[in-house]
Order: structure tokens, then sequence, then C-alpha cells
């Protein structure tokens, strides 16, 4: 299968990292490596850049991708949320810069075999790494009414959440709900004439929040925004792309917290705490897509890419 992969924000991210040709950085979503290749050209021999992904198809891929810098380049099979034990594994106190660029990658999205999209017929599977367990389909025919309705309310921001949750409750009763489009029916009929009329895939919100559930997307991105901060070496920028109002926000106060410094109550007349600020962000708000990017990949619409600054 031949993809079309657009690095989102990529200018813009290589200009926020602020890269140094002796730096040690970290690709946490190294994707099919778009992002990857422009910081391992900047790096000089001493550099050192490492490629992080839970799915390995990313990983076989960036071999050919990445083959003229891979004596600077090291690979690793994980979740981004295991900073800690991947850097120390590798030995490495701390990186001058870290890159997120959080959700599905297009070529997992192209790929209709992975069940990611709900324009193809495939097994429901959206597991981005596929030596894990939980899919798609254990999700929708196994858990609860009341935690489909949760899920599809908090991760998909879905205004029809309980009638569809009834729905996939009502037809799988009968039998169990295997494959993309088979949930995308049972999706459509449940939801009201005038919201399958609208732009937007009617299955799309849905598809979203099933796919965070099976991958646990939101917990990894509180735990890797804790862990990445504090393995920031001085001077070093954490890059942060997510395309979800969920992430967006656990990616906001995460770093908002560290930014923050003091954390005596408001009353106190003097700081008791000694609390220092640990980064400072770079840009107070968001970075946007330009329009020449929208145009060229309109997936790119919802991505915010927030940077900050380790201090200490």
């Amino acid at each position: 299968m031949t993809f079309t992969h657009y690095s989102v924000l990529l200018e813009e991210c290589i200009q926020a990292l602020n890269i140094r040709p002796d730096g040690i950085y970290l690709d946490g979503t190294l994707g099919r490596a778009g992002h990857s290749r422009r910081i391992a050209e900047q790096l000089g021999e001493s550099g050192r850049l490492i490629c992080v992904d839970r799915d390995q198809a990313a990983l076989d891929a960036a071999r050919e991708r990445l083959a003229a810098w891979l004596d600077r380049v090291t690979l690793v099979h994980s979740n981004f949320s295991e900073i800690d034990s991947i850097l120390d594994g590798l030995g490495i106190a701390g990186v001058d810069g870290m890159l997120f660029d959080l959700g599905v990658s297009s070529p997992q999205l192209d790929d209709a075999e992975r069940g990611f999209s709900y324009m193809a017929d495939a097994p429901l599977d959206m597991r981005m790494d596929q030596s894990e367990g939980l899919t798609a389909a254990d999700v929708v025919n196994g858990w609860s009414q009341d935690e489909l309705r949760r899920i599809l309310l908090q991760y998909g921001e879905e205004r029809y959440a309980g009638l569809i949750a009834a729905a996939i409750a009502r037809r799988r009763a009968d039998k169990p709900i295997e494959t993309t489009l088979e949930l995308v029916d049972v999706i459509k009929s449940a939801m009201p004439g005038k919201a399958l009329k609208e732009k937007q895939h009617p299955a799309k919100r849905s598809f979203q929040a099933i796919r965070i559930a099976v991958n646990d997307e939101l917990t990894a991105v509180d735990k890797m925004i804790r862990a990445a901060v504090p393995r920031l070496n001085k001077g070093g920028r954490l890059a942060v792309i997510s395309f979800h109002s969920g992430e967006d926000r656990l990616v906001k106060n995460g770093l908002g917290a560290f930014a923050r410094g003091c954390t005596c109550p408001p009353d106190f007349p003097v700081c008791v705490c000694g609390k220092t600020p640990d980064i400072r962000l770079v840009n107070k708000k968001p970075i946007l897509p330009g329009a020449q990017e929208l145009e060229e990949n309109p997936r790119s619409r919802s991505a915010k890419l927030r940077v900050a600054e380790k201090l200490k």
C-alpha cells in the first residue's frame, strides 16, 4: 500500500525544538518519521535521536526512511508514556528536546485492515500496538451500555452518545458487531435524520472515542507530560501536538502546573513553599496550522502545538 504522508506543523515543530547539532532528542510518536527526518538532518555525528512508537509497522518503515542517519538514531518499540524506562534503559539522564504528535497517524487511518477507518470495511481492531490484547471489538461487544455512553460522550463529545450506546447494546444482543461498517450502520441507525446530513461523517466522533478507549490514549498523555518535563535538560524544549480537546486540555494543564511555581494559598502574605517554575511556556497560546497547510492536509485542521522550555 502506498501512503501519502504529511507531517503536521513540521516547520513549526523544528523551529520550536531549537535543535543543536550535538544534542539528544526524542521523537515519542515516530509515525512515518517525517518529523524525525528533519530532526536527524540537523544533527551532527555527536548528536542522537531516539525514535519511539508503539506501532511496530512504524518502526519497520522508519529503517528505510531514516537510513541515512541510522548511525545517530535509536528505534524503540514502546509507549511514549514510558519515558523514564526508555531513557533509563538507554543510560540517558536527560535530553535536549522532545516531540509528541498525538493521536492516530495517517498511515494507520489509510490502512483499512487496521480498523481505524469508518470509510472501509475491516475487523474492529483499532490497536496502535497490535501486540496488545484489547481491541475495538472487545470494547463494542463487551463493555456495558453505561460505559459505552461515557466514552462516547467524554472522548468523542458525541451529542447522541446515549442513543448510540443503546443501539449498540440492542444489536450485539442478537450477534456480535464484528466489522467497522457494521458499527457504522449501528451508529447511523441511532442518530436523527438531521445529524446524518451534517458535513462531518456521522461515525467520526464515535470511532474517535472507541480508538481512544482501546489505546488508553488520555492516560498515556497525562503520564507522558508528568515524565517528560523532569527528563529535559536545562534549556531543553518540549513540543506537543494534540488533535482532540481532551488531549489538549491535559497538555495545557500539565504544562501549566510545571510553569506555575509557588503553590501557596492566595491569602498567604509571603511564599513559604519555595517552589519556582520548572518551565516557561514559549507560546502562551497554541500554534495552529496556516492556510497553506490546511489546504494541503485537511487532517491538520484540529492540530494545536504547545511548546515549553526547561528552566532548571
